[in-house]
């Protein structure tokens, strides 16, 4: 999976639909191999993005848990410390 795609489930505040169309533009890169497509694949290059953006949003929607949600700042944090342990040298 593409490491720049982050888990957008059960955060307080909620994921916002610019995360999902980030989320889903990631994803049709990896899938296309494009980072940005040819004229000639732009229009369905974008259409994909924005179905894969718009079910994303439907799935959050609909997703359920008892968790609690998590806090983003306390999961950045465990981002960069993961990533500082990762990368000391």
């Amino acid at each position: 999976m593409c490491r720049n795609i982050r888990t957008l489930h059960n955060f307080d505040p909620p994921s916002t639909e610019e995360e999902a169309r980030a989320a889903a533009l990631q994803y049709v890169r990896k899938v296309s191999g494009y980072t940005r497509p040819s004229q000639a694949n732009a229009a369905a290059f974008d259409r994909t993005v924005e179905a894969v953006s718009q079910a994303t949003v439907e799935l959050l929607d609909d997703l359920v848990t008892s968790a609690p949600p998590k806090d983003r700042e306390a999961e950045a944090a465990k981002a960069r410390a993961r990533s500082a342990a990762r990368y000391a040298a």
